[in-house]
């Protein structure tokens, strides 16, 4: 079937529901709040609203540094009883359920059947292709994926793409409404399993496990090879842009010419080592001895306050909503 044109336009969404408000849904909570919009949140867990809100809570001193959008409150959030609720009169729905195909494929045909029509749904999902889990929806055009990174409410990223039944108009609808709530968007051409930051962010870590348990370097390591080193220029400039930079003023080119043989050494193992109890322990040690006393709390603010200084250091500080935008 041909999926309803949505009712209004990505620049006229007040009204967004959040299904899921754990760690990612609570972070899109906090996100769409600080944007001025209206939130309806639903989760099932006995304790979400409580939890839900201390997270807004913890959140909005770092969204306040940010800089808010006219209007913008915790106030503005609704937590419903049911998931009909939530969704009555959503203009734009985020789903961030835990990351199970059977559980993602039933919420996506609720949500479907309560959404209003034309209404773009779209899921959190870490992993699994629209494909995968559109197939028990009667409209499954509207369904997207648009996958952020934690937390939502700093990190700029979202990945949008659709499924084989999704609509070219949902795909387009939905990445025009994350940029004007302030995200910076990706619209992937085709599905690639984990989609493009999972692909190499798991790349890294997968060799980082193996680091460990070989004991060719220790999680304190690791992280200060990073934050010490590629990092600071991955945080402005990405790792094919910062390889070009190593061939001098030949570019790409001279770098390919000059190190093109290396990718020939062992240096890198892309299959998964074994997850046993010993590397499992090894990681979580080395963690909490990185970790020097702080607190998960305190880890989260110092997060937090860097990201800002980062963005705000590149110029990419999201544009605020006018007061005209919003209706205020």
């Amino acid at each position: 079937m041909t999926s309803p044109t949505p009712p209004c336009a990505p620049e006229d969404v007040r009204r967004v529901a959040c299904v899921g408000a754990g760690v990612i849904g609570g972070g899109w909570v906090a996100h769409f709040l600080a944007r001025g919009y209206d939130v309806t949140a639903w989760d099932p867990a006995p304790d979400a609203e409580q939890k839900l809100r201390r997270l807004v809570d913890a959140a909005w001193p770092a969204l306040t540094r940010l800089g808010l959008a006219d209007g913008a409150s915790p106030d503005r959030l609704t937590v419903t009883a049911t998931l009909h609720e939530a969704v009555a009169e959503a203009q734009f729905v985020q789903e961030s359920a835990p990351e199970k195909l059977e559980l993602k494929r039933d919420l996506l045909r609720q949500l479907d059947a309560a959404a209003p029509a034309g209404v773009v749904i779209a899921s959190s999902t870490s992993g699994y292709p629209m494909t995968d889990m559109q197939t028990e929806a009667a409209d499954p055009g509207r369904l997207v994926v648009g996958h952020p990174f934690n937390p939502p409410y700093l990190i700029p990223l979202v990945e949008v793409v659709g499924g084989e039944r999704t609509s070219a108009e949902a795909v387009a609808w939905s990445s025009r409404f994350y940029e004007v709530a302030g995200k910076s968007v990706i619209t992937m051409d085709r599905e690639v399993p984990g989609f493009i930051a999972n692909r190499l962010q798991e790349a890294l870590w997968r060799e980082a496990l193996h680091m460990v348990a070989n004991g060719e370097a220790t999680v304190r390591e690791i992280d200060d090879s990073i934050t010490e080193g590629p990092g600071l220029r991955w945080a402005f400039m990405g790792p094919m842009l910062t390889f070009a930079l190593a061939g001098g003023e030949g570019g790409m080119a001279h770098m390919l010419d000059h190190f093109g043989p290396s990718l020939k050494s062992p240096w890198t193992r892309l299959e998964a080592p074994e997850l046993d109890r010993k590397l499992y322990d090894a990681v979580v040690a080395g963690c909490d001895d990185a970790a020097e006393g702080r607190t998960i709390a305190d880890l989260v603010a110092e997060r937090d306050q860097g990201v800002i200084d980062i963005l705000r250091a590149t110029g990419r500080l999201p544009q605020q909503r006018t007061a005209g935008e919003d209706g205020k």
